[in-house]
């Protein structure tokens, strides 16, 4: 608890230091990207990066991919100029990384099962020892997507959520 209220405060202070500078990327799949966190930008992204300064010109107007004019005085970004694509973006991220995570453990459960079956039916004890180190890496792996699986409901139902307020996102743009 100590250790995520340290990072949302560090976060906090570090995010009103940076604020000068706004970073815009373009990924594999010509998403545009920005963020005042150069750390947030995946490495091999860093060298085509490039380096925006925030002007009240700028917010409101119109962000890459939104087909809609900004109203007067709404706007589709948050303080870091990053918008409701890259929230909703992070938000689908996470999504399928939780449903690939639950597929996963799905998949390793049934073969456990299976393996289970046979260990139960197999007279050998050389097959039923190999069986068994089946079955443990199996449980390994289940215990692996688990993890997974928290750590993207964790994401998806409070970090993401916190950093949104934080940057005052609209609440929408992380609807799940």
């Amino acid at each position: 608890m100590a250790k995520g209220i340290f990072f949302l405060l560090f976060f906090l202070i570090l995010s009103e230091f940076s604020f000068a500078e706004v970073y815009k990327w373009v990924d594999d799949k010509g998403v545009v990207h920005f963020t005042d966190d150069i750390i947030q930008i995946p490495e091999k992204y860093r060298p085509q990066i490039e380096r925006l300064e925030p002007s009240e010109g700028r917010v409101g107007t119109k962000i890459e991919g939104d087909s809609s004019p900004a109203k007067k005085g709404e706007t589709n970004q948050d303080r870091t100029v990053t918008g409701e694509e890259y929230w909703k973006g992070r938000v689908e991220e996470w999504k399928k990384k939780l449903n690939d995570a639950q597929e996963r453990a799905n998949n390793f459960t049934i073969k456990y099962n299976e393996l289970t079956e046979r260990f139960n039916e197999s007279k050998s004890s050389a097959e039923r020892s190999n069986l068994r180190k089946e079955r443990d890496e199996i449980k390994t792996e289940i215990e692996k997507c688990k993890t997974q699986i928290e750590e993207a409901k964790y994401m998806l139902e409070k970090r993401i959520p916190e950093e949104a307020e934080a940057f005052k996102a609209k609440p929408e743009w992380i609807k799940q």
